[in-house]
This record gives structure tokens, C-alpha cells and sequence, in this order.
């Protein structure tokens, strides 16, 4: 039970999976969205150009209701027609078309950013296996996109028949006007219907697009082991680094008691601190240089290499405290402590005269 525990989605995306997904070209996008913005991308532009858009079908009407009286059938005749009717068409449907491309453009670039994934470019196989797309089309998200439809066509249905019926007198006097009130009518008509199709739409959008959210993040989301596996594989096995940065303290201190046969003096506190200094007027730095220190087992371990190489030990707590808790191996002292040091290498260099005199 512990394990299914812990094999469950609990924890929230990663950076780094967001980004692998972002890779392969998943990202959170409602299509409700798109669809909506680009019917009121055309809804908007039939508003906008709508007198424009009238006077020219109106005038391509009346051409082609006077042409219908003395109309001879022929090759020249027909193709005449058809390229008019197109260019026509152009520019009626060519704002709506442009409109529609530019909104739907900007709603997935809203939606989800610009992306270019060249993993989703990648043909694969899986997605025409029949076997996994009967899977599809029988799963959760395939019945919730069937209710969406249904749900959307009754709405349009609905609002389009509450309309329609509000106008359905009125129509029959259309029968005596002219081409220009028939598509004025009809433009008020497009209006009522497009307004309330509309906020229908916008309101299904705003509910699918917090939807598809909420399961982008929940699709997302990672066992614990996931977790705990991408923080090792991005920051390495923190068992490895503990095991590498041991031995590199061991190395350390290899090199450091390697050394302390070499130093000049070792200062003491005398019993919890040591710390080993090398002071070579001839060759060496103009300061004296810290080789070793330690405090209890490394201190002693520190004064017993230096016992057996005759290095001189000094006792001096302030001093050796201050050195241990200032200082790092390989630096040299701060001049703060100059006079004290200086004052211990004079007095062993008197005693190491004093015993050349005596021997």
C-alpha cells in the first residue's frame, strides 16, 4: 500500500518538465478559444466592413439580375461570369478570411507562447496504430469533446431558433424589396444572432479554457521517485557528492599534515588548537604562511608530526585562536598579527642559537 502510495501524481510539475513538454510541443491550449475568437474575428469584421461588404454584394445582384434578361450561353459568356463571381467573392470573404487567420494566430500565441517544437514534426507511427485510436476514441477526454459539441450545437440551435422565430413575419414582406433591404435586413438579422451566439461562446470558451488548464497541471504532475530521480540526474547523487567531497577532505588533510615537517613554528592553545606557520626570509612569501591547523584530534595529530620532525611548539591561546578562526591553509597571516608572530620566531631563533653555542 505504501508503495501505490507513493507511486501517486502529487507533486507539481518541474521546471524541466514543463520545458520537456514544452519540447515536444504540449502546452496548455483550449480550442473552444480558438474557435470562438475566430467566429468573432468574422462576426467583428462583417460589423465592421458591413456597408462596404453590402454595396458590393448589392451591386454584383442588380449586374447580374439585368444581365439575366439578354444572357447568351456560351463558352465566352460562362467564363466571364465565373470570374467575376470569384473576384466578387474575393472581396467579400478576403477581410473575413484575413481577419480570421490573424485572430486565430494571436489566440494560440496568447494561449501558449510562440513555440516550435521539432519533436512534434517527428512523424510517428503510434498516432495512425487503429488500436490507439480506438483507445482515443473511447476514452475520458473523447466523451468530454462529444458533450462540448453537443453542447455547442444545442446552444447555436437554440439562440438561432429564438431569434429566427422573433423574425419570421417579417421576412415575408421582403418578398417587394430591393437587394439592398433584402441584405440590410439580413445584416440585422446576422447582428442579434452573432451578439448572442457570442457571449453563449465566450462563456463555454472561459469554463474550457480553465479546464484544459487544470489538466495540463494535472498530466503534469510527478510521483515523489520522479522528483527525487530528476534531482539527482540534475544535481547529481547526493550520496556520490558526499562520498567525493569526503575523500577530497581527506586529500586535503593528507597534503596538510604532508607538510608540517616543513614548518617553522606550531602555536597551540595548547591543548584544543594548532595551527602550523612557515616563515622563509630567503625564499618564501614576506609574511608567514598558515601549512596546517586542526582543533582536538587534528591539533594533537598536528603536534605529534611536528614533535617528531623537532618543529618548535609555542603556547599561545589568543594568538592561536585568532590565527585558527582568521586564517585558512596556504593564506598569509594577517599583518594584525605581525608583532605577535614575529615576537615567537625571535624567540626561537635565540633558542636555536643559545643550543648551536652550547653544542
Amino acid at each position: 500500500m505504501a508503495e501505490q502510495t507513493g507511486q501517486d501524481r502529487t507533486e507539481k510539475a518541474t521546471p524541466k518538465r514543463r520545458e520537456e513538454a514544452r519540447q515536444k510541443g504540449n502546452v496548455p491550449k483550449s480550442m473552444e478559444v480558438n474557435s470562438v475568437a475566430v467566429l468573432l474575428a468574422a462576426f467583428a469584421t462583417i460589423h465592421l466592413f458591413f456597408s462596404y461588404l453590402a454595396r458590393t454584394l448589392n451591386g454584383f445582384l442588380v449586374q447580374t439580375y439585368r444581365l439575366i434578361t439578354h444572357f447568351n450561353l456560351d463558352i465566352n459568356t460562362v467564363q466571364g461570369m465565373f470570374w467575376n463571381s470569384g473576384k466578387i467573392f474575393l472581396l467579400i470573404l478576403g477581410p473575413i478570411f484575413l481577419a480570421i487567420i490573424a485572430v486565430s494566430f494571436a489566440a494560440n500565441l496568447v494561449q501558449s507562447g510562440l513555440v516550435f517544437s521539432k519533436k512534434a514534426m517527428i512523424p510517428d507511427l503510434k498516432k495512425i496504430d487503429p488500436f490507439s485510436g480506438l483507445k482515443k476514441l473511447f476514452s475520458l477526454n473523447s466523451l468530454v469533446e462529444l458533450l462540448k459539441g453537443l453542447l455547442k450545437i444545442a446552444i447555436v440551435a437554440i439562440i438561432g431558433y429564438l431569434v429566427l422565430s422573433k423574425y419570421q413575419f417579417a421576412t415575408l414582406f421582403l418578398v417587394n424589396q430591393p437587394p439592398y433591404e433584402i441584405i440590410s435586413f439580413a445584416g440585422v438579422i446576422i447582428r442579434e444572432l452573432s451578439i448572442k451566439i457570442a457571449i453563449a461562446l465566450v462563456v463555454m470558451a472561459a469554463a474550457d479554457f480553465a479546464y484544459q488548464r487544470w489538466k495540463y497541471e494535472k498530466d503534469l504532475r510527478m510521483t515523489k521517485q520522479e522528483v527525487k530521480q530528476e534531482a539527482k540526474d540534475t544535481e547529481g547523487n547526493p550520496q556520490v557528492k558526499g562520498k567525493i567531497k569526503t575523500l577530497q577532505r581527506q586529500l586535503s588533510m593528507q597534503r596538510m599534515m604532508a607538510a608540517i615537517p616543513e614548518a617553522t613554528v606550531v602555536v597551540t592553545n595548547p591543548t584544543h588548537i594548532a595551527v602550523a606557520l612557515k616563515y622563509d626570509p630567503q625564499s618564501g612569501p614576506d609574511a608567514p604562511v598558515v601549512l596546517a591547523k586542526g582543533v582536538r584530534k587534528v591539533a594533537e595529530r598536528i603536534k605529534e608530526i611536528a614533535r617528531k620532525h623537532n618543529v618548535p611548539i609555542v603556547e599561545n591561546k589568543p594568538l592561536a585562536r585568532s590565527l585558527f578562526e582568521s586564517c585558512e591553509v596556504g593564506m598569509e597571516i594577517p599583518m594584525v598579527y605581525y608583532q605577535a608572530v614575529a615576537e615567537i620566531l625571535a624567540q626561537i631563533y635565540r633558542e636555536k642559537q643559545n643550543s648551536n653555542f652550547w653544542n
